[in-house]
């Protein structure tokens, strides 16, 4: 059921999700009824997840079959402990506590896996909406997190209602139906609906409309995008492809231009960058189309003096010392501005950051891309309105960066009018998981409430309106480019004003639980022993 919900199958499936835990807290129930032991609920536990992380994620071994294996199988086992924490909350603490703690724990959890360095949180609940965005209208106001708690609230109603809390040990029998409950859940489902057709009804495009383009060069990453690959495609013929695909688009009202992640390979060393002849090239070209900002994908480098200068992530070789190297995207405000630079900040573990207690075990496995240590900044950058278009303010999204909602919503706390993402999904090839980025891009819209401009190297190229829907979209796998009019709205949602609230209350009640659990234990290990009577003494003359 989770697998048949998610993205990208039909959106009326998504609702699968509000029932699909019920399975397994109806297989939980019964084996604690039966005197099974915590062994034996993690085994069970462990073997739902990883069967779903395998349905849904399968398409990550295109890269490596080892690399596919590893992700599918630690992210499943991550993924049991707040299941487990629920397990020994309601063995100690009754089913009405334990009951309530596992939305508490799951969620806990999704707010921790976005952010540690371990982050991977394609499987998060409310991603499981993305196809169906006409349902979930209202992450405006509690971003994609209050769809993990909807999923929750109706799935352990529903459970509830059908088979309500027996002592352990006891028979396993069925139980006439909780109708109090079963309306409950009933109303679960539906109010939420409502208030999201409510909610969409009303949201209209927002903002000055402007005209850009984005470009799909189609280079395959495989055999011809990067130097020493069979079928290797020159850098500069690579920069011609992307700029005659541009000028097939490009019209008087053009404002702006993306193109996709490593559009530029090769290593641009920043601090020289105006020297490097492609820089030069794309200079002229800018200069034949005034008014056109272009935003592109590029790998940089930025030397250091000396060591102490140096980041953590860098790098050393004896005839360069010091550097960076970062997935970045560049921004040319016109023909003459300064380049500005963003250096991606949500690099994916094991491809683009090796976290360094786990350098040793994992730096031999690849996921797709360049395996190493990228290195990465702190902060947003958006960038900035040009003479030509004073209202656009663009927030730059690299791929995966797109998965996170509140991160994407600091670009719109700092300003940003549209989100451009740009891409390169063709490391998976031909299966769901490009569909799914494409649909997670969907749900940042909503939460913000911004338009979203998508450049992919291979994969869909298009654009996506503030209710998430895609309103435009060019064939994949193919060279081509898209023309699109986006609106650059200037309005902040509660989500983007308020930030996420959802993910880290349920980390503090999180901590509050397992901290009770401690007690608990502690208390009956060693209160037991101090409530034992002494033994009695027989004193003899």
């Amino acid at each position: 059921m989770f697998w048949i919900g998610w993205p990208v199958h039909p959106a009326p499936l998504a609702l699968l999700l509000l029932v699909a835990w019920v399975p397994f807290l109806r297989l939980e129930q019964v084996l604690v009824q039966r005197g099974s032991s915590g062994w034996k609920v993690f085994r069970y536990s462990y073997l739902t997840l990883l069967l779903w992380n395998a349905f849904v994620t399968w398409w990550v071994s295109y890269s490596t079959l080892g690399g596919g294996i590893t992700a599918v199988v630690l992210n499943s086992l991550m993924m049991t402990a707040p299941l487990m924490a629920f397990y020994h909350t309601k063995r100690l603490f009754g089913p009405r506590l334990g009951y309530l703690s596992l939305p508490i724990y799951w969620i806990a959890f999704e707010q921790l896996h976005l952010h540690w360095d371990l982050t991977w949180p394609w499987l998060t609940l409310g991603n499981g909406f993305a196809e169906a965005t006409a349902f979930v209208q209202w992450y405006e106001y509690t971003g994609f997190l209050g769809g993990s708690v909807w999923v929750w609230l109706v799935n352990i109603l529903l459970f509830l209602a059908l088979f309500r809390p027996q002592p352990a040990g006891s028979a396993v029998h069925e139980q006439p139906v909780h109708k109090p409950l079963l309306a409950g859940a009933a109303l679960a489902v539906v109010v939420p609906l409502l208030v999201s057709w409510f909610i969409g009804s009303r949201v209209q495009e927002q903002g000055v409309a402007l005209e850009v383009v984005v470009v799909q060069p189609n280079v395959d990453p495989y055999t011809e995008k990067f130097q020493g690959k069979a079928n290797f495609v020159p850098y500069d013929e690579q920069l011609t492809r992307l700029l005659t695909l541009t000028e097939q688009k490009l019209t008087p009202n053009t404002k702006l231009v993306i193109w996709p992640e490593t559009a530029l390979e090769e290593y641009y060393f920043e601090q020289q960058i105006e020297t490097n002849p492609k820089i030069v090239r794309v200079r002229m070209w800018l200069k034949q189309h005034p008014g056109v900002a272009l935003l592109t994908g590029i790998t940089s480098v930025v030397m250091y003096p000396n060591a102490e200068a140096a980041s953590v992530t860098a790098r050393h070789r004896d005839d360069m010392g010091y550097y960076d190297v970062f997935n970045s995207g560049a921004y040319f405000a016109d023909a003459a501005a300064p380049i500005e630079f963003y250096h991606k900040s949500r690099l994916v573990p094991g491809v683009e950051k090796i976290p360094p207690l786990l350098t040793s075990l994992i730096s031999h496995i690849d996921l797709g891309g360049t395996v190493g240590s990228y290195g990465s900044q702190a902060e947003r950058t958006v960038f900035q309105a040009s003479a030509a278009a004073p209202t656009l303010r663009v927030g730059p999204l690299i791929c995966y960066e797109s998965i996170y909602g509140d991160f994407t919503a600091e670009y719109v706390q700092r300003g940003a009018t549209l989100l451009g993402l740009f891409t390169n999904d063709a490391w998976w090839h031909d299966s769901p998981g490009y569909r799914q980025l494409l649909r997670y891009g969907a749900l940042r819209c909503i939460e913000t409430r911004r338009d979203l401009a998508r450049s992919a190297n291979t994969g869909f190229t298009g654009f996506i309106n503030q209710k998430g829907e895609v309103f435009q979209r060019e064939t994949a796998w193919i060279p081509t480019a898209s023309r699109g009019t986006v609106h650059l709205n200037t309005e902040q949602t509660f989500y983007v004003r308020h930030g996420e609230l959802i993910g880290p209350a349920m980390q503090v009640l999180a901590v509050l639980l397992l901290l009770g659990l401690l007690v608990m234990v502690v208390n009956r290990r060693f209160g037991s022993k101090a409530a034992a009577p002494e033994p009695e003494v027989v004193r003899t003359a």
